[in-house]
């Protein structure tokens, strides 16, 4: 099962919801899955298609319980490779398709007064054309439909939510969309979806888990590098010093410090340090082998 899925069979379960926010959530499946055709003067029938099972019984028992409805369901199977099923619901005039138009009067503005109302239309919203992308992959969510008015208004709500919602124009639909990953995580939360929330916050910190160890090795294995390098480059200074002058001739100090970086060539300046009598910090052991590399170049030159 996809996490789409997953979230949306979550938020199909989703009770104990007053009855303005149920109208609320209907009014936004209305408005992005259904269609209304007029046959007269006012009589229309309503059709609600998804592939959802979960969402197609969920709208079915959110007619039914508001108006006392019961839509007329037919299910087909597509002949595409794939072959999905999909649900279609019928509301004609006969059984009251008027007076759930009035009810839900198709306005975001006269419905969305309260907050619980807002979560529960933005909920309907994603249940009618919403996607997640698999968070162990990337973070995306978005929320498709054809009506440029309709895609505004749903990414200026979900906004005031605090949310950073953008929206692109793809193939003749409006896309409302989130990337970041904590956005994601407050949008679940919004609409209810509390069990994926907790799925996508654990895959969060794994990530951030890995990504700090990454960086972590990626900083070790430099350091490494930079002290294995140093080290090369110190050798064979101290060898060239070696063959063309002689210890005998450097300094006590610098002598000193030769001889062990000959003879301990993978540690690092503190390691050496700590080998001399008396011990000497990181930088007392750069400085004598910085003036090791001095010799080292007038004798090349």
């Amino acid at each position: 099962m996809s996490f789409s899925s997953m979230v949306k069979n979550e938020l199909c379960r989703v009770e104990k919801i007053d009855r303005c926010c149920l109208i609320a959530e209907l009014a936004a499946t209305l408005r992005i899955s259904g269609t209304v055709k007029y046959i007269g003067i006012d009589e229309a029938n309503i059709k609600i298609v998804t592939e959802n099972a979960a969402f197609a019984r969920r709208t079915f028992s959110l007619i039914k319980i508001l108006f006392n409805i019961h839509p007329e369901v037919t299910a087909r199977k597509s002949k595409k490779l794939k072959k999905h099923v999909s649900y279609t619901l019928i509301i004609t005039p006969s059984m009251g398709s008027k007076m759930v138009l009035e009810s839900i009067n198709i306005s975001t503005k006269t419905l969305l007064k309260e907050n619980c109302c807002k979560r529960s239309f933005l909920r309907g919203a994603f249940l009618a054309s919403g996607s997640i992308s698999d968070p162990e992959k990337t973070y995306h969510l978005e929320i498709t439909d054809k009506d440029k008015k309709l895609a505004h208004e749903l990414s200026i709500l979900a906004n005031s939510f605090g949310l950073n919602t953008k929206i692109i124009k793809r193939k003749g639909t409006y896309v409302i969309y989130m990337k970041e990953g904590e956005n994601i995580v407050d949008f679940l939360n919004i609409i209810g979806a509390h069990t994926a929330l907790m799925s996508l916050e654990n895959v969060r910190i794994l990530k951030e888990m890995r990504n700090n160890v990454n960086r972590l090795v990626n900083c070790e294995t430099a350091n490494l590098d930079k002290t294995v390098n140093a080290s090369v480059r110190q050798i064979e200074n101290i060898k060239l010093i070696k063959d063309k002058l002689g210890f005998e001739n450097l300094p006590d100090n610098l002598r000193e410090i030769a001889e062990l970086r000959l003879t301990h060539k993978d540690l690092n300046l503190k390691e050496l340090g700590e080998l001399l009598n008396p011990a000497l910090g990181k930088s007392g052991v750069n400085h004598r082998l910085r003036k090791i590399d001095v010799i080292s170049e007038k004798i090349k030159k």
